[in-house]
């Protein structure tokens, strides 16, 4: 559980804000898919991580080590102070609430109907094999974050590893610096000696564990530009969504015109099943073939406002 302290009110005829509230990781990740789901133009900035990832053998088992959720919160903090300094996000009414409102702030999220809108994983693997004519500067966006994504995962593994070999040599050197003070209580002439060579070990040990304190700020810092790249990825994704339900507005469109031509004027141009049973049973009455066209030319009309409007939504 987090407490921060809210910002000022917008405005002076709005209520003073409460002095500081609680909010759990969960609302945080509600918040962030919130706004990823209703500002997919832009690069959501993301939450630190949940559960110690990439991890040496110290923290593996504690995902609770006061260092840790200490680092954490501060992470969630960057992540406030990213989406306030952001020109569009910082106006959201939601997450102004998410800031100032004790109470009932969940059911407000949910109220805006945001998942309605979350775009399906299959759709999205769909769009990303199937588009035909994708852009080539999102294109060049998503190889680079991949590319991204996995080099920084291979330096965290690397590094983890490196990690747990440093923290084997710290443990040694513990140890050796707890036998050697014991030793020196039981020597008579070399007491001196002993004990001085175990505080020389304790002091290494502990210039270990200072070095590894300090790289996990630095893992934490490569953490993030991971987690960037994976909000980098989720624009692209969005992008060959619209450019995949743009392509096939447009094939829709291109075959209502066809069809609608082709009632128009009498002749197929391409072999259909319709076209084959009009032939074997008799051609359409003029009044079923008005019809026919008026429908056809009312779908048109509704796809080119469609289309138009998929195209500002790309822009």
């Amino acid at each position: 559980v987090l407490s921060f302290r809210a910002v000022e009110s917008q405005s002076e005829a709005q209520c003073a804000p409460v002095d500081s509230l609680w909010r759990r990781y969960s609302e945080f990740e509600l918040l962030r898919n919130y706004l990823s789901v209703t500002y997919p133009h832009i690069v959501v900035p993301p939450l630190p991580e949940k559960r110690a990832d990439f991890v040496w053998h110290k923290l593996s088992a504690d995902n609770m080590d006061p260092d840790f959720v200490e680092r954490r919160r501060i992470g969630l903090e960057n992540f406030l102070l990213r989406v306030a300094s952001h020109p569009v996000l910082c106006q959201d009414k939601i997450f102004y609430s998410f800031l100032t409102q004790e109470g009932g702030w969940k059911e407000m999220v949910n109220e805006t109907g945001f998942q309605l809108k979350a775009d399906s994983r299959l759709k999205a693997l769909n769009a990303t094999f199937r588009v035909k004519n994708p852009d080539k500067r999102f294109t060049e966006l998503k190889h680079y974050s991949d590319e991204l994504q996995s080099v920084i995962s291979h330096l965290l593994r690397v590094r983890a590893r490196v990690a747990d070999r440093l923290y084997g040599v710290y443990k040694v050197h513990g140890n050796y610096g707890r036998v050697f003070s014991e030793w020196s209580a039981i020597e008579k002439e070399m007491g001196d000696g002993l004990q001085s060579a175990g505080h020389h070990m304790d002091v290494y040990a502990a210039s270990i564990d200072d070095i590894l304190e300090e790289e996990e700020h630095y893992a934490d810092q490569l953490k993030e530009y991971l987690f960037y790249a994976e909000a980098l990825r989720a624009v692209c994704r969005k992008h060959e969504l619209m450019q995949y339900d743009l392509e096939m507005a447009a094939q829709d469109l291109t075959s209502k015109k066809q069809q609608c031509e082709e009632l128009a004027t009498g002749t197929v141009r391409t072999f259909s099943l319709k076209g084959m049973t009009s032939k074997l049973f008799g051609q359409e009455t003029p009044e079923q073939r008005e019809a026919k066209i008026k429908v056809l030319e009312e779908q048109i009309q509704e796809g080119e406002e469609q289309l138009k409007s998929k195209n500002l939504e790309g822009r």
